[in-house]
């Protein structure tokens, strides 16, 4: 695994933990690396991707809202609303980082921890944002288009 796919990953991990507990991102960013352990250079990139998320929550709640057509957003599952999150900060705050490369990564991490229908779910929701955001740039990720 890529050092930006693990720090992906972490933030993810943070994401989920600030969405459950409702702690401090602080708090759980300290508590997270008590029991997790990695370079600096992942972890630092770990930390701006979950404080960054956090951040502007409101902003990315409402793009994946605006793009989650049909679905209301409370109903989304933790999983996937935290990836949707991170993805969506990077496709909003990065845009150095390629689009394709942020739903790829999404998708992947939607298969390794959600259920079995969130790759799809997690890929067409940020093709919808992706279009808002950056105006249609790249494409779906590789291998889910139309699953």
């Amino acid at each position: 695994m890529g050092k930006r796919t693990k720090a992906r990953e972490c933030a993810f991990q943070m994401l989920y933990q600030w969405d459950i507990t409702r702690e401090p991102i602080d708090r759980v960013i300290e508590a997270f690396w008590r029991v997790r352990s990695t370079t600096d250079e992942t972890r630092g990139r770990a930390e701006r991707l979950a404080r960054g998320a956090r951040q502007h929550v409101e902003a990315i709640d409402e793009a994946v809202t605006a793009a989650a057509t049909h679905w209301r957003f409370d109903r989304i599952a933790g999983v996937d609303r935290n990836i949707l999150r991170l993805a969506t900060y990077e496709l909003m705050m990065e845009p150095e980082t390629p689009a394709p490369v942020v739903l790829d990564e999404a998708v992947e991490m939607a298969k390794r921890f959600g259920e079995a229908d969130s790759p799809a779910f997690v890929n067409g929701v940020l093709d919808g944002v992706m279009r808002r955001v950056r105006g249609g740039e790249g494409k779906e990720a590789k291998g889910v288009r139309g699953a």
